[in-house]
């Protein structure tokens, strides 16, 4: 077995790279290369030494040289001998351009060709080795692997180790020494059921195995490629039987076909070889032919000058551009017919001296001095021309120098031209950045006087009519017919050089005369030019003295152009020159023209701009109080600043209520302009009404709540063709009784207010913010407050507090500070809040509302219990006769005995529980009789025969004013009487 073995290793390939037999890849056989064969042993009669021998790999090795044939054809050189250098000049230069023409493709194709053919030829070979080498390694690795095996199966004793107790014992240092000698990856004995009895790796003994066996098993053989983490390998199985044929075991042989792949590594060098010979062989030979080529060509004959002469001739006659051929001798050799019209030269100038041509001093200086110049500008005749001089010796030619021409006087003009029109459009363009910034008139006619001081004139003016300074239509200007007719228009800017010149100074109203161009321009439309005042043509009769003075300060040239926008004249602006001496021309009238009708527009802008804030402001302060009611509760003190890009709806008020109380309101409507202010004054308006009813605060809120939402929905049509929509409103509701000195308030989304002890103390309460007024949803809450006589209670909206670059509680907390002082009015107060957080430029407007607090004497206030018995209302009127004595109010004390009475009556009557009367002297007496009934009276007017029904109306004939409020124990029924003078001089 050990000689089978040694043979079959001598047949192989030495290939270390090892496999596995269709299973998980062992360490032994996929990296441990396998030790080189031995020396042979003993004579091997079996040996398969030349069925392994059979596959010819050296079959390869004896088609390894025929790649490098094809370059060895003699066809790559075969068109070289077409291009030979004519030994005769061709007739014309026509036959010679296609004679070179052909020479020329005939050694491109032939470079082509061969590099074809090599490739070619390359690729095939290339493609039939590996072909051939694939076929030859696959039948050299089935034969290796079924000799081995073959070898292997029929050894001596390997039935008998087969039977042995411990087959494995035996055969695996056999399976081993000859898988090494052998040179194949792995060489295993199974059993007839595929179990292992060996194996390179011996924890895979024992095993199944994976392969197919089954055939070998019934005592075939089995040769099969498979492809593990190795590449591609072969295996073969085959049976060990004994002497009478029966299967007793299998034998199983493997190695990668790489093992025997070796003839396209041996042969691919040669092939990169010969491809690269013939490569070589073919650029040799194309670059002999270019070689030829080119020596042919460089030596012109007569068809090749005749030919050149031609084309020069033809280029310098035809182009437009001249051309100066200078000589080393300073004449000049040649000059083409754009050259001889651009300088006039003679019929004979070629040939001469540079400096007997008549050329201009520069220009000959130039051609005859050899220097390098580029684009330079000399002058010839009445032309402008650009001249660019190059010397012809820089690179071995001959002495001497070429000049050439272009003629740029059109060019230059039209060059002049376009740098005006350019100069032009950025004057223009930096007028629209510097006109206009603003919305205010004043300020835009000043920033077109000073921009056309700095750009286009000396001295500018602006004079408009005054219902534009005041946002209204232009109108009313002109005074006067004939003689006497006068533009009246009112300086509003003035620029110049300097501040010398007697103009007619800022702001003071000019009536023009009917000569003057600033007339005539304003009642025509019309630019007007005076191109030289000096003249005094007319401009100077209506101040002649004026006139005098500014002409002799240097004032020579003025320009009047009519502000004109939307087709009406806004007013005049005139353009005056003294420091540059020319007079303005008719581009300097279309450039004003511009620069006035640019301005024009702004102006009209900020004219309508100021036209509607002027209605916004004058509608919303229209809107807001006027005069503060008179009332003894509060000391009230306000301010109210508009924002700077427009009205706000920011609104405020004091209310005098029943009972000598009094509510503050304070609220921001959303947005600017006039809808923002028109809906303020809608929810001012409303809640006056609210309070009438003498509600809480928190149903004074509910009440605008809805109203807000019943307007937007009114408004939501009006939205779609252009109409604005409110999106809501913030305020805060609060009223404020002398008599217990509780504070009740409310507030939907507005700010908190902040109430100030009497030691100066700051404190914001925490009032229940609730949500903005028009978006529901969610009740309001009344908080009640005691508030010590003297403290301030100060209401503001959210543009006091709130900046785009401060927080809200930073704002809270330096109206703290401001507001931490003991001791100041609310005028006071006003003032200083203000100083402290008035931003420059407010964005939004500032309502503040500072209030102090007074508390009714316990001396002017009287309160009686009153028994539901008739019979005891007579006691009640004598105790507030009595009461009235002690204020000195007995005037009036019938009619409040008389008022009381009914009031009393009607509670006993009608009502249950108990009831209470209380009279307050304040500005005026007011009676309240409470009960605990929740009905109130109603006025009505009795008949003649009604027992009843006439006590309200005389209530309602005594009294000023009556009515109802409601608490939470039931009702208050009240009236107010005038005081007399004695009463009012005792309080």
């Amino acid at each position: 077995m050990q000689v089978q073995a040694q043979t079959a290793a001598q047949a192989t390939a030495q290939a270390p790279a090892p496999a596995l037999d269709g299973g998980p890849a062992p360490a032994p056989e996929r990296e441990g290369p396998a030790p080189p064969p031995s020396s042979p042993q003993g004579p091997a009669p079996e040996a398969p030494g030349p069925e392994t021998r059979a596959p010819a790999p050296p079959g390869p090795e004896t088609r390894a040289p025929e790649p490098p044939e094809p370059p060895e054809p003699p066809t790559p050189r075969g068109p070289a001998p077409q291009a030979p250098r004519p030994t005769h000049p061709t007739p014309t230069s026509q036959s010679m351009r296609r004679a070179a023409r052909r020479v020329r493709t005939v050694a491109s194709q032939v470079f082509f060709l061969q590099v074809a053919v090599v490739l070619l030829l390359a690729v095939a070979a290339g493609v039939t080795l590996v072909l051939q080498s694939r076929h030859d390694t696959d039948e050299e690795a089935r034969r290796r692997s079924l000799a081995v095996a073959e070898a292997f199966a029929n050894a001596p004793g390997m039935v008998e180790a087969l039977r042995s107790p411990d087959p494995t014992a035996i055969l695996q240092p056999r399976t081993e020494r000859a898988r090494a000698r052998a040179d194949v990856d792995f060489i295993v004995v199974l059993t007839t059921d595929g179990i292992r009895y060996t194996h390179p790796d011996s924890e895979q003994i024992g095993r199944h195995f994976l392969g197919n066996y089954r055939a070998a098993a019934d005592g075939g053989t089995v040769t099969e490629t498979s492809t593990g983490t190795l590449g591609p390998s072969v295996r073969a199985v085959v049976p060990v039987t004994d002497s009478r044929g029966k299967v007793v075991g299998l034998v199983a042989a493997g190695i990668t076909v790489e093992k025997v792949s070796g003839a396209v590594d041996r042969q691919l060098p040669l092939l990169l070889g010969a491809v690269a010979a013939a490569l070589a062989l073919a650029t040799g030979g194309t670059a002999l032919v270019s070689r030829r080529l080119r020596r042919q060509t460089h030596g012109l004959d007569p068809a090749d000058l005749t030919r050149m002469y031609e084309h020069h001739d033809a280029v310098l006659h035809s182009v437009r551009e001249g051309v100066l051929i200078v000589g080393g001798d300073k004449r000049l050799l040649l000059a083409n017919d754009e050259a001889r019209r651009l300088f006039d030269l003679p019929p004979d100038a070629e040939g001469r001296p540079v400096a007997d041509l008549g050329f201009d001093p520069s220009t000959a200086e130039l051609l005859v001095s050899g220097r390098t110049a580029t684009d330079e500008v000399h002058q010839a005749g009445d032309r402008l021309l650009t001249v660019s001089h190059r010397p012809t010796d820089r690179f071995g030619g001959p002495p001497g120098s070429v000049a050439t021409l272009r003629d740029t006087t059109e060019l230059r003009a039209l060059s002049g031209k376009v740098d005006v029109a350019r100069k032009r459009l950025k004057l223009l363009y930096d007028a629209g950045l510097r006109i206009g910034t603003t919305l205010d008139v004043v300020r835009t006619a000043q920033e077109l006087t000073e921009y056309a001081v700095e750009r286009f004139a000396d001295f500018v003016a602006v004079d408009l009519v005054d219902p534009v300074l005041r946002g209204e239509e232009p109108t009313g200007a002109a005074t006067g017919s004939g003689a006497t007719a006068r533009t009246s228009l009112r300086r509003t800017a003035l620029s110049g050089i300097r501040d010398d010149v007697p103009l007619y100074p800022l702001g003071g109203l000019i009536r023009y005369g009917p000569a003057t161009p600033q007339a005539i321009g304003f009642a025509t439309g019309e630019t007007t030019v005076e191109a030289v005042l000096r003249d005094f043509a007319g401009w100077h009769e209506h101040d002649p003295e004026r006139a005098r003075q500014i002409v002799h300060h240097g004032i020579h040239s003025m320009i009047a152009v009519p502000l004109r926008a939307r087709g009406v004249i806004l007013g005049m602006a005139t353009f005056m020159r003294s420091e540059k001496p020319e007079p303005f021309e008719e581009d300097d009238v279309s450039l004003a023209e511009e620069l006035v009708t640019r301005a024009a527009v702004s102006i009209d802008n900020a004219r309508r701009y100021t036209r509607e804030h002027t209605m916004a402001v004058t509608l919303q302060r229209s809107l807001l109080p006027q005069v503060l009611p008179e009332q003894s509760a509060l000391d009230v003190a306000y301010r109210y600043l508009p924002a700077e890009s427009g009205v706000g709806g920011d609104w405020f008020d004091v209310i005098p209520l029943p009972g000598a109380r009094v509510a503050l309101v304070v609220g921001d409507v959303v947005g600017h302009g006039l809808h923002a202010a028109a809906t303020m004054g809608r929810l001012r308006t409303a809640v006056h009404n609210f309070s009438t009813l003498d509600l809480p605060p928190d149903e004074i809120l509910s009440h605008l709540d809805d109203l807000i939402a019943r307007i937007d929905q009114d408004e939501t049509s009006d939205s779609l063709e252009g109409g604005g929509v409110i999106t809501g409103a913030t305020c805060l509701y609060a009223i404020y009784d002398p008599v217990s000195r509780r504070c009740a308030m409310a507030r939907a989304g507005h700010p908190p207010p902040a109430v100030v002890a009497p030691d100066g103390s700051v404190e914001f309460p925490d009032v229940p913010p609730g949500p903005p007024l028009g978006l529901g949803g969610l009740p309001f809450e009344t908080v009640e407050l005691q508030l010590p006589e003297g403290s301030h209670l100060a209401l503001y909206t959210d543009g006091l507090v709130e900046k785009r670059d401060r927080d809200i509680e930073e704002g809270l907390e330096l109206l703290r500070a401001s507001l931490s002082h003991a001791g100041r009015t609310p005028e006071e107060t006003c003032t200083a809040v203000l100083a402290e957080m008035l931003p420059d430029t407010p964005s939004d407007d500032i309502a503040l509302i500072v209030a102090r607090t007074r508390v009714l004497e316990p001396e002017r206030i009287a309160d009686w219990e009153v028994p539901s018995e008739p019979s005891l209302v007579s006691a009640v009127r004598a105790a507030v006769a009595a009461r009235l004595a002690e204020w000195d109010l007995g005037e009036v004390a019938f009619t409040t005995e008389l008022i009381l009475s009914e009031l009393i009556t009607n509670a006993i009557r009608y009502a249950t529980g108990p009831i209470r009367v209380r009279l307050l002297c304040d500005r005026s007496l007011i009676c309240e009789v409470s009960d605990t009934s929740s009905t109130s009276p109603h006025l009505r007017y009795a008949a003649t025969e009604d027992e009843g029904g006439r006590g309200l109306f005389l209530v309602s004939r005594f009294a000023d004013r009556w009515g109802t409020r409601y608490t939470a124990e039931g009702k208050v029924i009240w009236t107010e009487q005038t005081l007399p003078e004695r009463g009012k001089r005792r309080r």
